[in-house]
């Protein structure tokens, strides 16, 4: 019998609130008040997530920031920065003695990202996962997608989705960027680098290591399209059963105060407060 998971689909969110929601689920999922769970989202804005422990105040440029009305938030995850605008987002949360969850946090990646694998497939993309050997190519860097880090998915030898993920308190977060287009103008503007040249030649190199959905399908393919391709590819790859769920007043009532306490605060996003954590 297959086992039944929630799918929760939220459509687009301010990105303190989307932040939050992954967060509260951590929880609900520890206090027993969850099934394992799935959950879409978008972004009202664009807006750029920094990795938790990400140093943010030589290398992002807030002017550019604030120019093209981007949110800002730190995520509870770790790794680089990433620019979240015309994407998918995904994020999958399960106990850690679930039977997919590997001890190795390498191994989680690798047999969470086939539901994503399935899912690519129903809308005729052919990915391979990512195993970096270069040293070189295993650093990480201040913008996400320039790297590949392990059982990351590539297409092509680009980089098609980014992921992070969390262990806490016997609960595994993983979410993920999937974007359908992305403005590779925007994305490096939204960076600090000593001159134009280097800008500008950086993001030449980006565009040949990275990729999005529709550089890949012609057919320009939207949010609901990379969705139900993606919910599809999940039940075909773990035989769940996706059972539709909506948060209740109560859940939103915490979920925004989070956002009040953490998430919509500087001491957070910028780490003002360095004993947070």
């Amino acid at each position: 019998m297959a086992e039944e998971w929630f799918v929760i689909e939220h459509g687009l969110l301010d990105a303190d609130v989307n932040m939050a929601v992954d967060e509260c689920l951590l929880k609900w999922q520890k206090d027993g008040e969850m099934l394992p769970t799935l959950r879409f989202y978008g972004w009202t804005n664009p807006s750029l997530s920094v990795g938790q422990f990400q140093s943010v105040e030589q290398t992002i440029n807030f002017e550019s920031v604030e120019a093209y009305d981007c949110q800002f938030v730190r995520r509870l995850t770790g790794g680089s920065a990433v620019l979240h605008d015309d994407e998918l987002t995904y994020s999958i949360i399960l106990p850690e003695d679930h039977q997919m969850v590997s001890s190795s946090i390498k191994d989680a990646y690798y047999t969470l990202s086939h539901g994503l694998v399935k899912g690519f497939e129903q809308l005729g993309i052919k990915v391979e996962h990512a195993t970096p050997t270069d040293p070189s190519t295993s650093n990480r860097s201040d913008v996400c997608f320039e790297r590949p880090a392990y059982y990351e998915l590539l297409s092509g030898n680009k980089k098609l989705s980014g992921n992070a993920q969390i262990r806490k308190n016997g609960v595994l977060l993983q979410h993920g960027s999937i974007p359908l287009t992305l403005d590779t103008t925007m994305l490096f503007d939204l960076f600090r680098f000593p001159n134009e040249e280097l800008k500008t030649h950086r993001r030449q190199s980006f565009k040949e290591k990275a990729t999005t959905i529709n550089q890949l399908n012609h057919d320009e393919l939207n949010y609901d399209d990379v969705k139900n391709a993606l919910k599809k590819g999940f039940n075909e790859a773990f035989d769940v059963n996706l059972v539709p769920y909506e948060l209740t007043k109560e859940q939103w009532d915490e979920v925004y105060q989070l956002v009040k306490f953490k998430y919509g605060n500087d001491n957070w996003n910028f780490k003002r407060n360095r004993q947070e954590a």
